[in-house]
């Protein structure tokens, strides 16, 4: 449970607070902390702000504007004309705790200490560095938009306000985080999303108590789907605005995260992270056969490999005119040793790919090729037959939308692989129905993560298979017990 905070109200002099201000936000010992200490209209004024943060033309504006005011133009009401009358800013503040005061200008915002008053006025004028939104690597299109969310929070949900103008669109605002103060929003359509789910969204993330989210979604997934050692993710990651905007018009609850272009995606099934968004920039038709390509690549990824090694060391459960298409010469190295050391050797090659600059990529990969791909089968190794196999199910690894969901495969067909390698078909049939098991008994937020397949719905598992056309999606999925049913 988070700590209750405790208020720090304002001094009875202006120099007590400038004082306890300096003192907490090291403005002495931090050069980007600026304390800037001004005489308006006869009265004593310091502005607080972190540089970096703050839009230097907009803070010129509002000192100039201050600089014309005459001795007496502030005697009475001093806040609220300066509130309203002489800061010319839309998003201006008023605090009387110090504590908050010093999160918000450390979280951009600048405060001003005026002389004689039991508040500080805060004044949002930030500005954050950003990149610009750029199509995101894991999810391209051959045709769609091209932007993608960014690493600012405004920036993020300005991205999805612009594809969904309802009004009953609510964008919660929190915090997470002790000392790092992460600002975190739950986006959600008030008349479409269940009101059950956003208040087990909104409690999970208020139960959040630590110091700091250096990881972001990550560190906040940790924490609300509770099965650290499961690898199956319980939520889905979108840099995508449209794919976000999708999932809000089904009744779905996004967790966005400052700091972070990935939106999180609540609560998730199974066959959500087999989806695209390329199977709904085609023709339905097309959407369905590439839908079902995807389907074949995802599961041959987990169980080709397995199977294969099954039959190569079973040769008998093959029907006699099927048995030529089976390798029996492996050469002198164990088939499974062959197995599990390319299956290591390829996670090598792509964590290696990520730590190489893109410049010596292409040496990377001529490594690889000749190394690994030469020059083991020609030293006996490896042999040509696992190579290709192993690669039949590596494509269906790197055909799966979801990075995290074909990470949690890769480890369970490496699972699967040494089980049927001790205990032969009792290995691959027990470990594919406790595959399944584990599968049916996982939920997100209480919705079973295979649906619509357990617990079973016909017209659910048919849009998922056969990716119906949008004008016969006239119902919204009913596990997630939306407000308004009807598309």
């Amino acid at each position: 449970m988070t700590k209750e905070k405790k208020q720090t109200r304002l001094a009875s002099t202006y120099e007590e607070n400038v004082h306890y201000l300096k003192e907490q936000m090291r403005v002495s010992k931090s050069f980007d902390v600026i304390h800037k200490e001004m005489e308006y209209a006869g009265k004593k004024m310091s502005f607080f702000f972190v540089d970096g943060f703050v839009k230097d033309d907009m803070m010129l504006y509002i000192m100039q504007d201050l600089a014309k005011l005459r001795v007496g133009d502030l005697q009475e009401d001093t806040l609220h004309k300066l509130i309203h009358l002489y800061i010319p800013y839309v998003e201006v503040d008023k605090n009387n705790d110090l504590d908050t005061i010093i999160d918000s200008v450390l979280a951009g915002q600048t405060a001003l200490v005026v002389e004689g008053e039991q508040e500080i006025i805060l004044i949002d004028a930030r500005t954050y560095p950003v990149r610009g939104p750029e199509e995101p690597d894991l999810e391209r299109v051959v045709r769609g938009s091209r932007d993608g969310f960014v690493e600012t929070i405004i920036f993020n949900t300005a991205l999805l306000r612009r594809r969904v103008r309802d009004r009953t669109l609510v964008m919660n605002y929190l915090q997470i985080g002790r000392r790092s103060k992460t600002d975190v929003c739950v986006c959600y359509i008030e008349d479409i999303a269940d009101d059950a789910l956003i208040d087990k969204v909104r409690k999970s993330l208020e139960l959040i108590d630590v110091d700091g989210l250096p990881m972001a979604d990550k560190t906040i997934e940790e924490y609300i789907a509770g099965r650290h050692w499961n690898p199956y993710p319980s939520v889905r990651y979108t840099e995508r605005p449209d794919t976000a905007a999708s999932h809000l018009y089904d009744g779905h609850v996004l967790i966005i995260i400052d700091g972070s272009p990935s939106v999180m995606i609540t609560p998730t099934t199974f066959w959500h992270h087999m989806q695209h968004a390329e199977d709904y920039r085609n023709k339905p038709i097309v959407g369905a056969y590439l839908r079902f390509v995807r389907f074949l690549a995802v599961f041959s990824s987990i169980f080709f490999l397995p199977f294969f090694y099954l039959l190569a060391t079973n040769p008998n459960l093959l029907p006699a005119n099927l048995v030529q298409f089976i390798p029996t010469d492996f050469g002198s190295v164990p088939l499974i040793v062959q197995l599990i050391t390319i299956e290591l050797g390829i996670d090598v090659l792509r964590m290696a790919s990520i730590h190489t600059p893109s410049s010596l990529s292409s040496a990377l990969g001529l490594v690889a090729a000749v190394a690994v791909g030469g020059v083991a089968v020609d030293v006996g190794f490896y042999t040509a037959d696992v190579v290709m196999y192993l690669s039949v199910a590596a494509l269906g690894t790197f055909t799966t939308p979801s990075y995290e969901l074909s990470l949690a495969n890769r480890m369970f067909r490496i699972i699967l692989l040494l089980l049927t390698a001790f205990f032969r078909v009792n290995g691959f049939v027990i470990g594919f129905t406790l595959w399944m098991l584990y599968l049916i008994r996982m939920k997100s937020y209480q919705v079973p993560y295979l649906w619509p397949l357990v617990p079973f719905n016909s017209r659910a598992l048919r849009d998922i298979l056969l990716r119906s056309p949008m004008p016969l999606k006239d119902q919204r999925p009913t596990v997630l017990h939306p407000n308004d049913p009807d598309r």
